[in-house]
């Protein structure tokens, strides 16, 4: 299994030193948000001050960039990085679209198929040298490429691409296309088994592949500390989450398989009032323990065992850059034991 944390994002100016920091803990990768800041930037300084982690996006949001603008940064960072970048995309929603980012929404499994095809044949065009660049899409397409816009030749394949998905479209899409595929959150192991993954079995028939094929990331939290006090304190963190997320009827269905729905309306009745102080206090200490891995250093590798074993590939020990990743090496080297079924990228 391997663990990854958050990069710093707001200050361009630390990340040398916090990548080297990372890195000499023995995490197997970083990864950004698009959130405050751009998430491209924090890992172009990355790229040149370390050597092994992995450097991923966790995600950038796809349709308000170009393939072909997108194309061009990730094939710098990889370059930059010796093949150690790992896009993430995901397409937000459609009011982040539309009036955030001034962006035509159009229903997202399809577009996001396209984008991510339309990606992998301009790196074609730019890896094999010369060949024509002849892509024609419902939403994209792309004829043009000469020498002058033609990147310098790079030794390294090109990025993965992983993408985030939440509802059962854009799982099929993650299992027939994407490299890896990045789970929400809020999400409980049953859930995972019972609606998560026969989607994405169902995308990886269509794609003609097989599950050691596609990368999971994530699919719950991981709170732990190196004693009570610690894990305590991180827990009421994670309780507003649940509780800010539980609220939201897009993710109801994942309530909905431990017979929930009432906790939902109780949560979104109090977020429509604007009571968000009093949300935390409906998660139970029973249902946190649905959505992560909870314990002390010295009983957590168990219980993420419990949490995510056979399901993710990947877990992250943060959810935001400014709770930066605080694993002993000892820890890390634990977890990294343990067994999950991807066989790594094709390259």
């Amino acid at each position: 299994m391997e663990i990854h944390t958050t990069l710093i994002q707001d200050d361009l100016g630390k990340v040398s030193g916090e990548i080297r920091r990372i890195e000499a803990a023995g995490y197997n990768g970083v990864m950004t948000q698009e959130n405050r800041h751009d998430p491209f930037l924090p890992l172009a300084v990355a790229a040149v001050n370390s050597e092994r982690v992995t450097l991923g996006t966790g995600v950038a949001i796809a349709f308000p960039r170009s393939p072909m603008v997108l194309a061009n940064t990730c094939w710098d960072l990889q370059q930059a990085s010796a093949g150690r970048f790992v896009l993430g995309i995901g397409p937000q929603v459609k009011g982040h679209n539309e009036r955030r980012f001034s962006v035509p929404w159009t229903p997202p499994a399809p577009r996001m198929k396209e984008y991510i095809h339309a990606l992998r044949a301009i790196w074609a065009c730019w890896k094999n040298g010369g060949t024509e660049l002849d892509f024609e899409g419902k939403h994209y397409q792309f004829s043009l490429m000469t020498p002058n816009f033609t990147p310098e030749p790079m030794a390294y394949a090109p990025p993965p691409v992983t993408m985030a998905a939440v509802g059962p479209a854009m799982l099929r899409v993650a299992g027939e296309v994407a490299d890896g595929v990045r789970l929400h959150a809020f999400c409980t192991r049953k859930y995972i088994e019972n609606v998560i993954l026969p989607q994405l079995e169902t995308g990886l028939a269509r794609g003609e592949r097989h599950r050691e094929d596609l990368q999971i990331s994530g699919g719950g939290f991981l709170v732990t500390g190196a004693n009570d006090e610690e894990v305590a304190t991180s827990l009421e963190f994670y309780r507003s989450r649940v509780a800010f997320y539980g609220s939201t009827r897009a993710y109801w269905p994942v309530l909905e398989q431990h017979d929930l729905l009432d906790l939902g309306e109780k949560l979104n009745h109090l977020a429509r009032e604007g009571k968000w102080q009093e949300m935390p206090a409906l998660i139970s200490d029973d249902i946190l323990q649905l959505f992560g891995a909870i314990g002390r250093h010295d009983e957590i590798v168990a219980e993420i065992q419990t949490q995510f074993g056979g399901l993710a590939d990947v877990i992250a020990d943060s959810a935001s850059y400014d709770m930066p990743g605080s694993l002993p090496a000892d820890l890390i080297r634990d977890i990294q034991s343990l067994t999950t079924p991807w066989a790594g990228f094709k390259r």
